[in-house]
């Protein structure tokens, strides 16, 4: 089944454009004008990504983003008319994984919407080089990406699991947060560390018990003592 976007949008000059040159490499679309709908379309029929607006009547965009990013990791392409660097890493650290500035070329965005899809849908991999982690009572399954913590599986999202998969490999081992950014968000995120502090709250309030710890003016490590 092809990936269906959601496009939340008031210009409708934007929404036929942006519209067509995604139809026409063959991913299914939801337009809608306001944040309000995009929520109601989140509820019904979630798409795989969005492409989102800031301007927008009613509710903005960075308010819709942030909603969406605290139940999801799905991806988010922000487009605005607002280019100062301010606004892009607010757009960014309220969750947003790419930023574009109006006006922009509909071939560039269908290129970030792909470029961003390959590298947020896991690759399959070859069930006999995938090696199950097991630290404490923390069990991680690699192939299936699940996650139980004293038995208990835990819903986490994307991220987090790519967060704590890092921390479960690399017991004890401190990384910066600059680090964190690189081997969790990749290499050509935009954005300030912020970002990693946000996401280890968020472990830290599904997990309370996970010795996740603060490495003062540094970073994070998963701290397990050794028998």
């Amino acid at each position: 089944m092809s990936q269906h976007i959601g496009i939340v949008e008031d210009d409708p000059n934007i929404q036929n454009i942006v519209s067509a040159f995604l139809k026409k490499e063959g991913f299914r679309v939801s337009i809608l004008d306001t944040a309000e709908a995009g929520i109601e379309l989140w509820k019904d029929n979630p798409p795989d990504m969005w492409i989102l607006d800031i301007m927008l009547p009613g509710m903005d965009g960075y308010e819709f983003c942030k909603k969406v990013r605290n139940e999801s990791d799905v991806p988010i392409i922000i487009i605005s008319a607002k280019d100062e660097e301010i606004d892009k890493i607010l757009g960014l650290e309220l969750g947003g994984d790419d930023y574009l500035t109006k006006p922009f070329s509909p071939r560039e965005l269908v290129a970030r919407v792909k470029r961003l899809f390959k590298r947020t849908i896991p690759v399959e991999l070859d069930k006999t080089k995938q090696v199950n982690v097991s630290v404490g009572p923390l069990v991680i399954y690699k192939n299936d990406r699940r996650l139980f913590w004293d038995g208990q599986e835990q819903e986490v999202t994307t991220k987090e699991f790519d967060m704590i998969l890092l921390f479960a490999e690399n017991v004890n081992r401190a990384f910066s947060r600059e680090e964190l950014l690189i081997k969790v968000w990749g290499e050509d995120y935009y954005g300030s560390d912020r970002a990693v502090d946000d996401l280890v709250k968020r472990i830290r309030k599904k997990i309370a018990d996970m010795p996740l710890e603060t490495v003062w003016g540094y970073g994070y490590r998963l701290r397990f003592d050794k028998d």
